[in-house]
């Protein structure tokens, strides 16, 4: 007997045991109020995802075709939505999770207003996303629950007993709008305790997986803008520990923890490591700092120098007072960040290159995997990216190196809309296509990710509309362009009443108040002319 077939007989035998004064309880209404009220709070989704996400990776490292994706996104509708075109148009959510990026809560979420992605936005500001995803995910739940449970309903009343079968086993298999939530932290805004009690709220909020990055957090930037500072492998560690004892204090004893190296395009770092003896982690990371070589005599008021196979190494310290890391040094330091946080406590990398081209990340985790066999990336397929270009430009070496003729195309001017039918712009957008599984296959990448797809998708449909609406189009921009489609393609908001509770909200005062309730799904609801 399923969950929900259980708790109608538990109900029942509840209020057999409290006599008559609980005679307006119906168990099956109580028993669809807990089925769609299935989550109670944060940390029980923390575990559930937590475990779908372990599953994952196990499944992955067998077959690395069967690799995972996500979205970011920046509001619980927007996730919600997501999730509900998901199940519409795949029929599952598995292997589908939703990113939240420290970006889009900087740029939408914050108290402040819009602002840079610089770990300014307030801290509460990510927990505080993580709990409205949940929250409209659940409702999610709820609305299709309440639709199924509508259906079987109907079906009693008219004596379909197949009908009521196969409504009754779509509720017994029930599949939910819940998926896991790779979080960003960013740096962790602060120092490691600092970084302990934000992961906390992350993860009472529902968050089984924290992102977090190797910048340091007074000087944090934007993965993909300049004047990125890196930290020292300690300081890193440290808030790697710091979250997995937030994990671990919460019950969530498998929660994940994504380390993310900026090294590919952070040329600075803001302290010396701390070296005991040569070739040490830190000595390591100081090999790296763009020095010279001087003698006793050359020290100058004030500076700093370093020890390094008995000679006196002077680094490059910029008026910032940040030091300077050799030019060409960075595939290196990812992969020593790399190994360094998987050995440490991380269980997935995120290195956050300038371009996607799966051979440059492939033959970083190829060095990585020398040492750590199973070593998985989640990748950022950044907005940041100018897709088209790079990927034109791929194709454009690819059919230089195989001898091709490519007098017909300027490599400087690839973008021309006048190439887009061409063999190499075909060529090109089949890489894009195939891009996910190829770098899953050949870089190790587990997750695949886009941080800000719905910043752009919003800012593009609602310029849509505006043009036409208040162009010459006028209602018909709406009607045409955003009505009549979601007519068509089935789309759930266009009945807005119900997706916001309207028809549960009938439902639960029919169950409180029986044939007294007031109802707002009448005749007169102008939402039956979309049935």
């Amino acid at each position: 007997m399923n969950t929900y077939r259980d708790d109608i007989e538990a109900v029942r035998a509840l209020r057999a045991q409290h006599g008559s004064s609980w005679d307006a309880i119906d168990p099956e209404s109580a028993a669809r109020m807990r089925a769609q009220n299935r989550f109670r709070t944060g940390l029980e989704i923390a575990q559930y995802t937590a475990d779908i996400m372990r599953r994952d990776m196990d499944e992955y490292d067998a077959d690395s075709s069967v690799y995972t994706q996500s979205l970011g996104v920046w509001h619980g509708f927007i996730g919600q939505q997501k999730l509900i075109s998901i199940k519409k148009h795949l029929k599952t959510t598995n292997k589908r999770y939703l990113y939240l990026s420290g970006w889009m809560v900087a740029a939408l979420r914050s108290e402040f207003g819009p602002l840079p992605d610089q770990s300014m936005h307030e801290k509460t500001s990510v927990p505080a996303l993580i709990q409205e995803l949940y929250t409209f995910l659940r409702q999610a739940d709820a609305r299709e629950l309440d639709l199924l449970f509508t259906k079987l309903d109907g079906a009693r009343a008219a004596g379909d007993d197949t009908a009521v079968e196969f409504i009754q086993s779509q509720i017994d298999n029930y599949e939910t709008h819940v998926v896991p939530i790779i979080a960003d932290i960013d740096a962790g805004f602060g120092n490691p305790e600092a970084t302990y009690l934000l992961a906390k709220k992350m993860i009472e909020a529902g968050a089984c997986a924290i992102q977090i990055e190797n910048q340091v957090s007074d000087e944090k930037q934007c993965g993909h803008q300049d004047g990125k500072v890196t930290v020292p492998h300690e300081d890193f560690i440290a808030k790697l520990t710091a979250v997995r004892y937030a994990f671990l204090e919460l019950g969530i004893d498998n929660g994940i923890i994504v380390a993310r190296t900026d090294s590919l395009g952070a040329g600075l770092t803001q302290k010396l490591a701390v070296t005991n003896e040569p070739g040490d982690l830190g000595d390591r990371y100081n090999s790296f700092l763009d020095a010279e070589e001087i003698s006793e005599a050359e020290l100058g008021n004030g500076d700093v120098v370093i020890k390094r196979g008995g000679a006196l190494m002077r680094p490059k310290r910029l008026a910032s007072n940040l030091y300077q890391f050799r030019p060409g040094t960075g595939e290196e330091r990812v992969v020593l960040d790399c190994i360094t946080s998987l050995r440490n406590g991380a269980d997935l990398l995120w290195i956050e290159t300038e371009k996607p081209h799966v051979e440059q990340i492939a033959a970083m985790v190829d060095a990585i995997r020398e040492e750590i066999p199973n070593a998985k990336l989640v990748y950022n397929n950044s907005p940041s990216f100018n897709w088209t270009l790079s990927f034109r430009q791929q194709a454009y070496d690819l059919l230089v190196e195989q001898g091709e003729d490519v007098a017909a195309y300027d490599r400087g001017d690839l973008m021309n809309v006048e190439y887009d039918d061409t063999e190499l712009a075909r060529l090109a957008d089949e890489k894009i296509r195939t891009f996910q599984r190829d770098g899953s296959a050949r870089a190790g990448i587990f997750h695949h990710l886009i941080t800000l797809p719905t910043y752009h998708t919003a800012a593009l449909s609602t310029d849509d509309l505006a043009k036409g609406y208040f162009g010459e189009e006028g209602m018909l921009a709406y009607v045409k362009g955003v009505q009549r489609r979601e007519i068509r393609e089935g789309i759930a908001t266009v009945k807005h009443q119900n997706m916001a509770g309207s028809d549960i909200g009938d439902n639960h005062k029919e169950y409180f108040a029986g044939d007294a309730a007031l109802k707002a799904g009448g005749q007169h609801n102008t939402m039956s002319q979309f049935s």
